[in-house]
């Protein structure tokens, strides 16, 4: 079990943590900071720059701290915001499969992560090697990474954007 999720916070961390590097750093064919802050934009969010550094932040240091197992439930929390926000924005309306631009990929990722959140990072973390990994982990853990994961995800798709979710811009 504990070299399954190892494998399961190293494959989904570090996959994040790229993603998050894309919108930070323009590496690996990303726009940087600008380009997702122009995405942003593209969405209605109000502040695009501050969302892109959120979202960029989020899924960068989110992936590395969740791969390697460091403070899991926060770690966790990010990267379930971050894919909620992308299913509510971009994904939802394409429907479930991801090769028509549907959330099934985001739903996986979110899940694997509340999942680890529930489970607990395992003995090959940080959070073992520091104590912390029985305080914060448990069914509780996972039920409150999903809901205020939505919560946040919500607030930040509503209130912080000038048009409501599935509004076109045209």
């Amino acid at each position: 079990m504990n070299a399954g999720l190892l494998l399961l916070r190293l494959v989904l961390g570090l996959t994040m943590a790229a993603h998050g590097s894309q919108k930070l750093f323009g590496s690996f064919g990303g726009g940087g900071i600008q380009g997702t802050k122009g995405f942003m934009a593209s969405l209605g969010y109000r502040l695009p720059l501050a969302l892109a550094v959120l979202a960029a932040c989020s899924e960068f240091f989110g992936g590395l701290a969740f791969a390697a197992g460091l403070a899991t439930p926060l770690a966790a929390l990010a990267l379930v915001v971050v894919m909620c926000n992308a299913v509510l924005t971009v994904h939802l309306k394409n429907g479930f499969f991801n090769g028509g631009g549907g959330y099934e990929f985001n739903l996986l990722i979110a899940t694997v992560a509340v999942a680890v959140s529930a489970i607990g990072p395992g003995r090959y973390s940080l959070d073992r090697a520091l104590h912390w990994d029985d305080n914060i982990s448990g069914f509780r853990w996972g039920v409150g990474v999903a809901l205020v994961g939505l919560a946040i995800s919500l607030v930040t798709t509503t209130v912080l954007r000038s048009r409501p979710v599935g509004e076109s811009t045209a």
